[in-house]
């Protein structure tokens, strides 16, 4: 479902806009994953083609396994480099936001990004975009991923011909981590059908998967191994499973920026369980991932008790309890829901 409101205009408002060269900075939600780094990297290969003087800030640092992007070393972090980034952010005509739905996800970049002068402009696939901040925009839910909208937004504005080799690479990254290599029901006829048009341009993607999963440090497997012996919990009359990552468990295998990616998946591998949710025990807060088979909606779940959202199958939130207690909360609201996990 597309959604606009009076003051966002459609995003193909702005096409009239990209032939004219501009100063344009685009950004993501805190700690990137491939999607938000694929689709904000893509776009700045399409934009600097184009003449536009692009640049990417992220809200944070990013996980190693993405260090090999093409272009990832132009990327600005804002919380290493606040001066130059909130220079950039200042000068902006354009502020493209991507693959998040309200200014708060991106941290300490949310009152920057509020009070700047530029325009914003939205492209992104969460449900319940905070569209009252955003000149122009699009906001998709039945997309795959960002990075299938930023090739739409470039097909649709007759611009397909500046698709290079690397905006292909970058693109495809969030495509395939997005859909789960291409195993979650978004994964749509015009998904497969951009990966065609990437592969007659050359696009390895092999390359692509062996960067994404092929690069772990032995302490993170040793680390998955572990939190799968001694922190998953299997609650069979709910078709739940539940893990909890304590901040003992991140520093006794030196675990980085992006190391838990990936974890809660395992929890729906086990047959018959319609609900995964993990549990990470961060400095500031506790943060929860869900994901779900089906028709149980984890985005409702997490905004109605942890502070969360996302999409239908899957979605994050958070607590300021303790894990334990959060832990409990989570086993307690889980009791109004057994009916819909049976």
């Amino acid at each position: 479902m597309l959604h606009f409101c009076q003051n966002m205009q459609p995003i193909d408002q702005f096409y009239p806009l990209l032939t004219k060269p501009s100063k344009v900075i685009i950004t993501m939600h805190q700690k990137p994953d491939g999607d938000a780094m694929g689709s904000t990297l893509g776009l700045y290969h399409f934009l600097k083609a184009l003449g536009h003087d692009a640049v990417v800030i992220s809200p944070t640092n990013w996980a190693d396994f993405l260090d090999w992007m093409p272009g990832i070393n132009t990327v600005i972090d804002f919380e290493k480099k606040k001066d130059a980034a909130l220079a950039r952010i200042n000068d902006a005509d354009y502020l493209f936001c991507l693959d998040f739905n309200t200014l708060s996800r991106t941290k300490n970049m949310e009152a920057p990004l509020a009070n700047a002068k530029g325009a914003r402009i939205l492209i992104d696939h969460h449900q319940q975009p905070q569209t009252e901040v955003f000149a122009y925009g699009v906001s998709d839910t039945s997309k795959s991923s960002t990075c299938e909208m930023v090739y739409d937004l470039i097909m649709a504005s007759e611009n397909g011909a500046h698709i290079s080799l690397d905006v292909a690479t970058c693109l495809y990254t969030g495509l395939m981590t997005d859909t789960g290599s291409f195993r979650f029901p978004a994964t749509t006829a015009s998904v497969h059908r951009m990966i065609a048009h990437f592969k007659d341009l050359g696009l390895d993607h092999t390359v692509v998967h062996s960067h994404i999963f092929d690069n772990s440090l032995e302490n993170r497997l040793r680390f998955i191994g572990y939190a799968l012996l001694n922190r998953m919990e299997v609650l069979y009359e709910c078709n739940t499973a539940i893990m909890h990552i304590t901040k003992q468990d991140l520093q006794r295998f030196d675990i980085k920026t992006g190391d838990t990616e990936g974890l809660v998946n395992y929890l729906l591998g086990i047959k018959g369980m319609k609900l995964g949710a993990i549990v990470i025990d961060r400095d500031e807060e506790r943060k929860w991932s869900f994901r779900s088979k089906g028709a149980f909606d984890v985005n409702a779940f997490a905004r109605k008790h942890f502070e969360g959202g996302g999409h239908v199958n899957a979605a994050g939130g958070r607590s300021d309890e303790n894990i334990e207690t959060t832990l409990h909360t989570f086993k307690e609201v889980l009791k109004d829901y057994y009916n819909q996990l049976q």
